[in-house]
C-alpha cells in the first residue's frame, strides 16, 4: 500500500508544476495523473506546494564547548528539524588534539545513534594534523565522511596553520572530497580581545568589535590563495560579510573552485542586536555567535550573492544554548559567552517569508539553496534534494496561507529563546514525509520514535554552476 498527495504544486531547482505523487517503500515510485492503486491514502494537497525535504549543511548537536553542552541534542535538534521542513542535517564532528579521527567519529555515533529523527550525516573537523591524520581521512570517506573541516579562529584549540591548510587540501584534491571552513583570523582576534578586556570592556557589545569584518576578509583571501597553488575546490561555511564575498567573487574570476554558504542570521539580523557601549542589558549575550551579526549593508550584499547565485547554500550553524545559566557563563567576561544561536527550526520559514515573499528569490532558488545544492556537493544527490522518481521520498507540504508570529512559546527547539523573536512567519509544514514515512500532519509532530538513518555520502563534489544557474 503506498501514499498519494493529491492536487499539490510540486517545486524542484528546475521546474513547477502541477502533478499527484505516489510514495511506497519509503521511495517516490510515479509522478503524474491517475497513478493511485487499490489501498493507497490519498492525502489531498489542493493550494500546497510539494518541496523536497529541506537539507541543512550545518548543525552542531550536542555539542560540548568549555564548560557546558548544546541545550539541543540530536533528538530534541532533528524534532525541530523536521517540524522546519528539514528531513536531512549535516553535523559536524571534531576530533580534539591528541584524537585520531576514527575516536572523534565514534563519540559522534555514540551521541546520534538511535537518537535521529531525521536523516543524517557527517563533515569531520580536523584539528591535529599529522601523517596519520592524512591516512584516515581516506578511512572517513568508507564510513561516508566525505567533507572535513579546518578552522583558522579558535587559536590554541582548533585553529590550524596554513601549511596545515594547504596539506589538507592537496589530501583532499587525492580523495574528490570537500574541504569547508570557517573563514575569520584567529590570531588577531586573539590580540582584539586580549586588548579590550585589559581595558575593561568585558560586555557583549565588544563581541562584535573583537571580531571586524576584515578578520573573515582577510582568511577567505588568504584561504582562496592556498587553494588556488593547491588547485583545490574549498567551501566556506557561514559568509557574513560583503567583504568576504568580494574576495570569492575576484577568486572566481581567477577559476578557483569555491562554494559559498549563509545563514538567516546575517540575512535578516544586524549588529544592532549588541546594543551600544553603554548598554547594559546582558540580553545582548543572545547574539554571541562567531562569525558576529554584521551592518545592514552586509545583509544587502548577501542577498545580492544570493541572487546571483554566488553563494550556493543557505545552513543554520544551529548551536543553541541558553540564555539562563549557558550564555550567562560569560556575565563578566563576554570571551567566555558561549558561541552559537538557534536556528534548524525556522530556516526554510524564514527563506520564504523574508526571500520568496519579498522577490528576492523565487521557489525554484529556495528549494536549491535549502536542498539541492546542498545534495549536489556533499554526496547525496538524487537520493535526496530533489523530487523525482527513484530518489528518497523526503517531502514537505508546504501550506502557504498560514501565518505565525516566531516565538520561544510555539518553538520545538530545546532552548529558551529565538534570535528570531517576533519575526513574522509566512507559511508552514503542513505534512512531512520521510523516506515516506509521515513524520508531520496538520502542522503536528506525530512521529514518537526516531527513523532518522545515517548517511554514507558520495565522493567527488557536483559542479553545480559557479555563479550562472542553479
Amino acid at each position: 500500500m503506498g501514499v498519494v498527495l493529491e492536487g499539490g504544486k510540486i517545486i524542484t531547482a528546475v521546474d513547477s508544476y502541477y502533478s499527484d505523487i505516489r510514495i511506497e517503500d519509503e521511495r517516490i515510485v510515479s509522478i503524474g495523473n491517475d497513478i493511485k492503486k487499490s489501498g493507497d491514502e490519498v492525502i489531498s494537497v489542493k493550494g500546497c506546494y510539494i518541496l523536497p525535504g529541506g537539507i541543512d549543511t550545518h548543525t552542531h548537536f550536542d555539542l560540548e564547548s568549555g564548560s557546558t553542552v548544546t541545550a539541543d541534542n540530536f533528538e530534541t535538534g532533528t524534532k525541530a528539524a523536521l517540524v522546519g521542513g528539514t528531513t536531512t542535517i549535516l553535523d559536524y564532528a571534531t576530533q580534539n588534539r591528541g584524537e585520531t579521527l576514527k575516536e572523534a567519529l565514534r563519540k559522534q555515533h555514540k551521541k546520534s545513534d538511535g537518537m535521529c529523527y531525521c536523516d543524517y550525516g557527517f563533515h569531520m573537523g580536523i584539528t591535529d594534523w599529522s601523517d596519520k591524520t592524512s591516512c584516515e581521512m581516506e578511512d572517513m570517506v568508507r564510513e561516508g565522511v566525505t567533507s572535513f573541516k579546518l578552522y583558522m579562529a579558535y587559536k590554541k584549540t582548533l585553529q590550524v596553520d596554513d601549511g596545515v591548510i594547504f596539506e589538507v587540501l592537496k589530501r583532499s584534491k587525492e580523495l574528490k572530497s570537500l574541504i569547508t571552513f570557517h573563514c575569520e583570523n584567529g590570531d588577531i582576534i586573539e590580540a582584539l580581545i586580549n586588548e579590550a578586556k585589559s581595558k575593561g570592556n568585558t560586555s557583549p557589545y565588544y563581541h562584535p568589535l573583537t571580531r571586524p569584518a576584515l578578520v573573515e576578509k582577510e582568511a577567505i583571501a588568504r584561504l582562496l590563495n592556498i587553494a588556488e597553488i593547491a588547485d583545490s575546490p574549498v567551501y566556506i561555511v557561514h559568509l557574513s560579510t560583503r567583504e568576504g564575498l568580494l574576495s570569492i567573487l575576484d577568486a572566481k574570476k581567477r577559476g578557483i573552485k569555491v562554494y559559498a554558504e549563509t545563514c538567516p542570521q546575517y540575512l535578516l539580523l544586524d549588529d544592532s542586536c549588541y546594543g551600544d557601549k553603554n548598554s547594559h542589558n546582558f540580553e545582548e549575550a543572545k547574539y554571541v555567535m562567531s562569525p558576529p551579526l554584521r551592518k545592514t549593508y552586509d545583509n544587502d550584499a548577501l542577498w545580492k550573492g544570493i541572487s546571483s547565485r554566488e553563494i550556493m547554500t543557505i545552513g543554520t550553524d544551529h548551536c543553541s544554548f541558553n540564555y539562563k545559566g549557558q550564555k550567562e557563563i560569560g556575565i563578566d567576561d563576554f570571551s567566555k559567552i558561549p558561541n552559537g544561536a538557534p536556528g534548524v527550526e525556522h530556516r526554510i520559514g524564514l527563506m520564504y517569508t523574508y526571500g520568496v515573499l519579498k522577490n528576492r528569490i523565487s521557489m525554484n532558488e529556495m528549494v536549491a539553496l535549502t536542498s539541492t545544492n546542498a545534495a549536489k556537493l556533499f554526496g547525496l544527490f538524487p537520493q535526496k534534494g530533489t523530487i523525482a522518481v527513484g530518489s528518497d521520498a523526503d517531502i514537505v507540504v508546504w501550506d502557504p496561507a498560514f501565518s505565525k508570529a516566531i516565538s520561544v512559546k510555539n518553538q520545538m527547539q530545546n532552548v529558551d529563546y529565538t534570535p528570531y523573536e517576533g519575526f513574522e512567519q509566512k507559511g508552514r509544514v503542513l505534512h512531512a514525509f520521510l523516506r515516506g514515512n509521515k513524520v508531520i500532519s496538520s502542522g503536528k509532530f506525530i512521529e514518537d520514535k526516531p527513523l532518522g538513518k545515517y548517511l554514507y555520502r558520495k565522493t567527488q563534489p557536483e559542479d553545480i554552476s559557479y555563479g550562472k544557474s542553479f
